[in-house]
């Protein structure tokens, strides 16, 4: 039964299925629902640059009542029937202005994008034009004269861009999709800082005749929805060779791929995520989920990778971008965005010499990561390496957005797929996601591998989550139950999350206890000692009393400082338990004094 509709906003947070059973099964009529979106026509909201009112809403619905009436009345042939949808403002809708976030660029097309004309042939309604970063340049939802668009976690925060608006009407659960555009990451940053799905098709997939281009060889329309299987349906809908754009690609015979059961994901060796340590813990616990689920995990040198991805800004190819605002910037440059118009300006810095170079390398680079995803189902990799502030972004607009662009640049100019997908909350509540990115054309492997993703969580995709996140409780492990120890199993069965390896403040010392079963060591603070090696755990609240009472004397739980000065909750040792007990600290942690035990025992 799908959800009731909401207060607040009608039949919020629904889903396809939810909106397809609606009307096929529980009598909802297509009149109330458009009645309610024209209800809203005049509201103002920084994620939308245009609402359709009553006029443009009721002309959709005259046209698909005769589409079905044509069709004999059913909608069988209408997967998307009356489902609302938004379109990023770069991407034409017959009669509506397109404006690129650029009210002096803005045109009013007689004809629908291609993408748009496909989704409303199925049945689809738009009821918007999405705010954006101007011109499409841009990962961070700042750069519009519509204004900023808050992060729905946070309005403090950015919402990530350049299709910042079309994710935030999915997230607060308005649409259950929506069109953006993805260059360099566009649609797959703002799903992560939304806690939603993007989907990064093979470039050439979809059509891009009707889309304001920022570089038109690199381009692609991408898609915004709840779940995997929504942006797979919209995108199997919306993909589709079209001969009137020379961009556009028709799928390879046999080019479809499928993931192995055992999944093999290749990551990066090394990450950089600077200086955020919420980041860095956060895809921590990622990798071990992904560990954990059995698939096989594989370190590659990520340099190729982030070479490529400086190239996109550090090239010619913002030459590209220059053609696009090259008119307007001649007879009125102060219509541009001053942060867009700068990046557009660096252009007159290139040379066609300088363009064949960077081809060059381009083509040498695209080689070699190829080959190294030749080997793998995926690479999954951080969607963003940090989040920022509105007021930090405003204050170093360039350097900022470069850093979010680490782990999206490269994609396109590699040809590359991509899929990015909601990977829970911080542990300071803001949401962050990975993303999973193939060779071109292996879209349904991303989906699978996005599928089984999806079923290793349990928080809802959008705003949802953050009233259904569980509380969790961060616990240091120092010996049993240590992850591959005998115990851990403990932790794991009560859905604890790995964190981080750390290590506890200098002052401790380790003792390997006597008689216990299996090892156990007790952990003791003194007047001096060592930095002792520790597991931080996320244990959810609810189960955490179960857990505590499975402890056996001499242990209990107490509070442990850590070597960077945080305490937290952890195991520590009852003087009596000491007693008879071998002082092992210059192991400095027990993985190492088992491993001595272990080798001794061979010996």
């Amino acid at each position: 039964m799908p959800a009731q509709p909401s207060a607040s906003f009608p039949r919020q947070g629904w889903t396809l299925a939810d909106w397809q059973s609606a009307y096929r099964r529980d009598g909802l009529a297509l009149a109330d629902v458009l009645a309610d979106f024209a209800a809203r026509a005049n509201d103002a909201d920084p994620a939308l640059i245009l609402r359709a009112d009553a006029a443009r809403l009721t002309q959709q619905a005259e046209a698909l009542a005769a589409r079905v009436a044509a069709a004999g009345g059913s909608l069988a042939g209408f997967p998307l029937y009356g489902v609302p949808f938004v379109v990023k403002d770069n991407i034409d809708v017959a009669g509506w202005p397109t404006t690129a976030a650029c009210p002096a660029y803005a045109y009013t097309p007689a004809e629908d994008a291609e993408v748009v004309r496909r989704l409303k042939a199925a049945g689809a309604i738009v009821i918007g034009k999405a705010n954006l970063d101007q011109f499409a340049t841009g990962l961070v939802g700042t750069r519009s004269p519509f204004g900023p668009v808050p992060n729905t976690f946070d309005p403090a925060y950015v919402s990530g861009g350049s299709s910042s608006g079309s994710a935030s009407v999915v997230a607060r659960g308005w649409v259950p999709f929506s069109l953006g555009t993805d260059t360099a990451g566009s649609g797959r940053v703002p799903a992560a800082f939304n806690n939603i799905v993007g989907l990064k098709p093979t470039v050439g997939a979809f059509s891009g005749r009707g889309a304001v281009p920022a570089c038109r060889t690199l381009d692609c329309i991408s898609v915004f929805a709840l779940t995997v299987s929504d942006a797979e349906a919209v995108a199997d809908i919306a993909a589709g060779h079209d001969p009137a754009d020379p961009y556009s690609r028709a799928r390879p015979a046999g080019a479809t791929a499928w993931p192995r059961p055992r999944a093999r994901i290749a990551i990066p060796a090394q990450c950089e995520f600077f200086g955020d340590a919420f980041a860095e813990a956060h895809y921590a616990r990622a990798l071990q989920t992904l560990r954990d689920s059995g698939a096989e995990v594989v370190e590659i040198d990520f340099a190729p990778f982030a070479e490529l991805a400086a190239l996109l800004y550090q090239g010619p190819w913002v030459a590209e971008r220059y053609t696009v605002a090259e008119d307007l910037l001649a007879r009125d440059p102060d219509a541009v965005h001053p942060v867009v118009r700068g990046i557009l300006e660096q252009a007159r810095g290139y040379s066609a010499a300088d363009a064949f170079r960077a081809e060059y390398r381009r083509a040498e680079l695209a080689r070699t990561i190829q080959a190294t995803l030749a080997e793998v189902d995926a690479l999954m990799v951080p969607s963003t390496p940090s989040i920022y502030t509105i007021e930090a972004l405003l204050a170093d607009p360039v350097t900022l957005n470069s850093r979010l662009g680490t782990y999206t640049n490269f994609t396109n100019l590699a040809d590359l797929s991509a899929l990015a997908v909601p990977a829970g909350l911080r542990e300071d509540g803001l949401p962050a996601g990975v993303t999973f990115i193939a060779p071109a054309w292996h879209d349904a492997a991303l989906a699978e591998l996005g599928r089984r993703w999806e079923r290793l969580h349990t928080l809802p995709a959008g705003v949802a989550a953050r009233t259904q996140a569980p509380r969790m409780i961060r616990l240091a492990v120092v010996g049993a139950h240590l992850r591959g120890m005998p115990l851990n199993h403990q932790l794991t069965s009560r859905d604890a999350v790995f964190v981080e390896a750390c290590h506890s403040a200098s002052d401790y010392r380790l003792y390997a206890l006597p008689g216990t079963v299996p090892p156990k060591p007790g952990l003791a603070r003194g007047k001096d000692g060592a930095a002792i090696a520790l597991e931080l755990w996320d244990v959810p609240a609810t189960a955490f009393g179960d857990f505590v009472a499975e402890v056996p004397g001499p242990l209990g739980i107490g509070t442990v400082t850590l070597a960077d000065g945080r305490e937290v909750k952890g195991f520590i040792c009852e003087p009596r338990g000491l007693e008879g007990a071998q002082d092992i600290t210059e192991f400095g942690g027990w993985r190492a004094y088992r491993a001595s035990v272990a080798a001794q025992q061979k010996t």
